[in-house]
């Protein structure tokens, strides 16, 4: 019988499994109708584009030869377990929740492109003038649902964590 407790773990992983699911459906779309480099201008600041990304966040590591790619893949997998574990116990925190099961969704979206492909497909790319002295053309690097699951995850852990310690003074 499902504790209480339990029973608003479920709608975290749907939530994680909408992310991974438009991940994976906007990462098809562009391997099925663009070859790598195709870019496709969209706005004064956003492109549409094809690009390959065998290392980490803003490709660390991407020249590395190899290892990096089933040591992000075991990060990955490590993680989405861990998280998981979280969900499980701390359900019931909603923002804490909220964010665990961003991270699992695009977690999981990025750890498939790696053991499928070798490398993360990414596709929004974003630029800006401001940023031509910390980017190159001003474009800040390409990246993905995958990727807007995990960074929208973290902000709101961080604001988790400031509720928080506001709360417990």
């Amino acid at each position: 019988m499902a504790s209480k407790h339990h029973s608003s773990f479920w709608p975290w992983i749907g939530l994680a499994a909408v992310i991974l699911l438009a991940d994976m459906f906007t990462k098809a779309l562009i391997l099925g109708y663009y070859q790598l480099g195709d870019s496709t201008y969209v706005t004064s600041f956003f492109n549409v584009v094809r690009v390959h990304n065998s290392g980490a966040a803003f490709s660390f590591l991407a020249g590395a030869g190899g290892w990096q790619r089933w040591f992000f893949t075991a990060i990955g997998i490590g993680a989405a377990i861990f998280i998981v574990w979280m969900l499980r116990s701390h359900s019931g925190q909603k923002l804490f929740s909220f964010a665990l099961a961003c991270i699992l969704g695009g977690a999981i979206g990025n750890v498939i492109d790696r053991v499928v492909h070798g490398y993360v497909i990414d596709w929004l790319d974003f630029h800006f003038d401001f940023l031509s002295g910390i980017f190159h053309g001003g474009h800040f690097p390409s990246f993905n649902i995958a990727d807007v699951g995990i960074s929208i995850g973290a902000m709101c852990l961080i604001l988790d964590e400031i509720l928080r310690v506001r709360r417990s003074r």
